[in-house]
């Protein structure tokens, strides 16, 4: 049962997390921004004006929680990929093992630290859209919800990532040749009811494209998926990562000669 020890345990790993998603900001943060106030110009102003309405809105509003939510992704994932990584390659990691600590209590603390830079990159993000479209959030709860559930997968998928990196280059594998195209099929500047019923159905079986919507659902009302398959997927990957990464940590892999 968690202690008062397990609480500080957690609070210092939370807290060297986010000190060190504030230390270096200017890797940590603005790259994203800059990244998606690209995306907005080139996608929503320039080709958006083009193409016209999609969903009964505008494409630049269409895209907006898309794009909001790719970002997300990507820095709750990347947060935890080189923060975990950089702890086994500095050796620090063996000092957190050999402690009291739970293994839970140390997993618990590295996802606070990929949600923290994720819901700070989201909330950038967003204050930028709003100077390019009018959003409103339909459903606030959900919105939120997913965010949590989404940026939790992610880090926990990092994690996964970091603990099987033999080097600096296997940290960007999974995101260049998984990841990327994975979020940009997933429904991010497209409604799949465009799409024929066979790649549909293939669009269907990429888990990015249930986040992506049930955010967009949030924002705005509409999703090409069922909210409730939506919540029964992300969830599923939150209890299944969880606990695939604690039994990771206790076979040691990765982490003993």
């Amino acid at each position: 049962m968690p202690n008062r020890r397990h609480f500080v345990a957690l609070a210092t790993v939370v807290g060297r997390e986010f000190r060190r998603v504030r230390r270096i900001w200017i890797q940590t943060i603005v790259p994203p921004a800059i990244t998606m106030t690209l995306y907005f110009i080139i996608f929503g102003n320039l080709i958006g004006s083009r193409i016209g309405e999609m969903g009964g809105f505008t494409y630049m509003q269409f895209i907006a929680p898309g794009l909001i939510m790719m970002s997300i992704i990507s820095n709750s994932y990347g947060n935890v990929v080189s923060s975990f990584f950089g702890s086994r390659f500095g050796k620090y990691v063996e000092e957190m093992l050999v402690s009291p600590m739970p293994n839970y209590i140390m997993l618990l603390g590295y996802m606070a630290g990929g949600l923290i830079r994720g819901l700070c990159v989201g909330v950038l993000v967003t204050l930028i859209a709003l100077f390019f479209t009018d959003l409103r959030m339909e459903h606030p709860w959900v919105t939120l919800s997913i965010v949590l559930l989404t940026s939790m997968v992610f880090s926990l998928a990092g994690f996964v990532n970091a603990i099987y990196a033999r080097n600096f280059d296997g940290i960007s594998i999974i995101p260049t040749f998984v990841l990327t195209p994975l979020t940009y099929l997933g429904g991010v500047f497209y409604s799949i009811s465009l799409l024929p019923d066979f790649w549909q159905a293939v669009s269907r079986a990429n888990p990015i494209l249930y986040m992506v919507n049930a955010f967009r659902y949030g924002i705005l009302g509409v999703s090409d998926i069922s909210i409730g398959t939506a919540y029964l997927i992300i969830s599923g990957f939150v209890v299944l990562l969880f606990v695939f990464n604690l039994y990771l940590l206790r076979r040691g892999v990765g982490l003993r000669p």
